[in-house]
């Protein structure tokens, strides 16, 4: 959402995120997958959940704190992928090779065919299955199929999905750092409008003090509102005239009496 006519920035919406929709599902099925293959009581099993959790949850913290806080945005953005990418991953790896089971190599045909299929929350043209047959049929089934396929399948899939989620979320904060470089923060805008505002307010003060202005009793011309900066008047506000240097006629403000023709205080 943002804020038009304040000076939050932009901030929400991260359900839309297609980073967010990924570190979800890969939560989901880290659930699932510890449930079934991880010793409950294990440290491994607490540890990989809440790797999971931590990855999704700091993106919706992220999209909260980006109204006030483009820097606390991008930490917790850089917070969500590292659980990922530094823990999770590694965890999923360390799993398979202890149990001397093959990682698959990120541009082998059963990693390719399975990033394909997590591109999509539900692939399109799937193949028919056969009795027995457990498959793979998009982001939307990720839970489902590590509930059922075996070990290797189960846990390769997770990999490459913790991958894709890991890899959307160093796209997005390349993309905050670019906003914050080019934007600002809520700091920077915060002192924007500050700035904005006491203009308006000096400018409106102006103009009501235009239209309060009297003549130069001298040579006709306006008067405008200055403020002496020396002498034993100075700081005090008086009426010079917009003539000035030329013409030298002073009004104090909390009087009408004749002007002074002498140089201004």
């Amino acid at each position: 959402m943002s804020d038009p006519d304040g000076v939050l920035l932009p901030h929400g919406g991260y359900e839309h995120l297609r980073s967010y929709k990924v570190a979800e599902a890969v939560y989901d099925a880290t659930v699932v997958f510890c449930d079934r293959f991880i010793e409950k009581r294990s440290r491994t099993h607490d540890q990989m959940v809440q790797a999971a959790r931590s990855g999704v949850r700091n993106i919706s913290e992220g999209s909260g704190a980006a109204a006030t806080s483009r820097k606390s945005e991008m930490l917790l953005t850089n917070v969500a992928r590292a659980s990922l990418d530094d823990e999770l991953l590694k965890d999923y790896k360390s799993f398979l090779v202890q149990r001397g089971l093959r990682v698959w190599h990120k541009d082998s045909p059963e990693a390719l065919a399975m990033r394909e299929r997590l591109k999509h929350d539900t692939a399109p043209a799937l193949p028919m299955i056969t009795p027995g047959m457990v498959r793979l049929s998009g982001l939307a089934g990720l839970s489902d199929f590590v509930s059922k396929a075996a070990p290797e399948l189960a846990a390769n899939a997770m990999l490459c999905a913790v991958n894709q989620a890991a890899y959307l979320l160093k796209r997005q904060l390349e993309s905050q750092s670019r906003v914050f470089l080019e934007k600002g923060g809520f700091t920077e805008n915060l002192h924007a409008a500050r700035m904005e505002k006491r203009k308006s307010d000096k400018s409106d003060e102006s103009d009501r003090s235009d239209k309060q202005a009297p003549s130069c009793r001298s040579c006709g011309k306006p008067m405008r509102r200055r403020t002496a900066g020396k002498g034993p008047h100075a700081g005090q506000a008086f009426w010079g005239c917009s003539g000035y240097p030329d013409c030298r006629g002073t009004l104090p403000i909390s009087t009408s009496a004749p002007a002074d023709q002498s140089s201004p205080p």
